[in-house]
């Protein structure tokens, strides 16, 4: 668990001009949206693959520029946040769930963007979050130029383990049917620990071809290369991440969710050489 306060007196507070003031009621109407639009925006961050240091800093960016002090609790599928106005009593607190959802580069740099647009340009709350919700609904990303360049990616893996010119073709064909596959059932919303299973045995299936039918001289770097775009290696970095930051509880999640999914991998590629008698040793 994870809580990051900005408490400290000595901190000026930007203007509060985008907050309603008044009486006691809009300072709480205020307090109470600052927090809802901070809380999707902090569960759409985690979501998409952030860590926990960057979600930090961006919340405690925003709620200065808003005149609020924040209260952040980061859980591996909950993000948990008290925001309130240090002149009143006004304390406004609110959950809000992570949403399953692919890791996305694109979305995490956006929407750190908006959160220095938000404290650099002092952007009003209604601006903000019709910046977020625009971000959050417009990334989408070319699954066609993903695929194929998610192919060539590993293709060049191959190459670069010393697979030969068959091997890297199969690597390729391997590749493009695994991943449109992966696509196609995370958009259905399968368990992504079945759609590692699966895939990787597609993979490793079609993989095995050199060694069926010789082509080449390293059908061995072929069948190892086929699965290497199921490495889940964002979230063992952001594990590591979080471990050097003190975020323990969701260090250690995410390190086994990642152990989970390598040995889903593993799982489909042995099963996969079996099917296709193809010795593991």
């Amino acid at each position: 668990m994870t809580i990051s306060t900005i408490n400290d007196p000595t901190i000026p507070l930007a203007s509060e001009d985008a907050i309603p003031s008044g009486n006691s009621e809009n300072a709480h109407l205020a307090s109470k949206e600052v927090c809802l639009f901070l809380a999707d925006y902090a569960s759409t961050l985690l979501g998409s693959g952030a860590t926990c240091i960057r979600i930090e800093k961006n919340i405690n960016r925003m709620a200065e520029v808003f005149g609020k002090r924040v209260e952040l609790t980061i859980m591996p599928r909950h993000v948990h946040l008290t925001v309130w106005n240090p002149k009143s009593d006004d304390r406004y607190t609110s959950t809000a769930s992570v949403a399953p959802a692919p890791i996305s580069f694109s979305l995490n740099t956006r929407l750190s963007e908006l959160s220095w647009t938000v404290a650099d340009s002092h952007l009003s709350l209604d601006e903000a979050r019709e910046r977020f919700l625009r971000i959050a609904t417009s990334d989408k990303e070319n699954p066609w130029q993903t695929l194929l360049l998610a192919s060539l990616a590993n293709a060049a893996f191959c190459g670069i383990f010393g697979g030969d010119l068959s091997a890297i073709v199969i690597v390729f064909v391997a590749t493009a049917l695994g991943f449109n596959l992966k696509q196609v059932l995370l958009k259905r919303h399968f368990d992504s620990r079945f759609v590692f299973f699966i895939c990787a045995f597609v993979s490793s299936v079609v993989g095995a071809a050199d060694f069926l039918f010789p082509a080449g001289n390293t059908p061995a770097v072929a069948i190892g290369t086929s699965v290497l775009y199921l490495v889940p290696g964002i979230p063992f970095l952001n594990s590591f991440n979080d471990l050097l930051y003190r975020h323990y509880i969701c260090s250690v999640c995410r390190f086994i969710d990642a152990i989970v999914l390598t040995g889903c991998l593993s799982l489909g590629l042995c099963l996969g050489m079996r099917l296709m008698n193809v010795d593991m040793f």
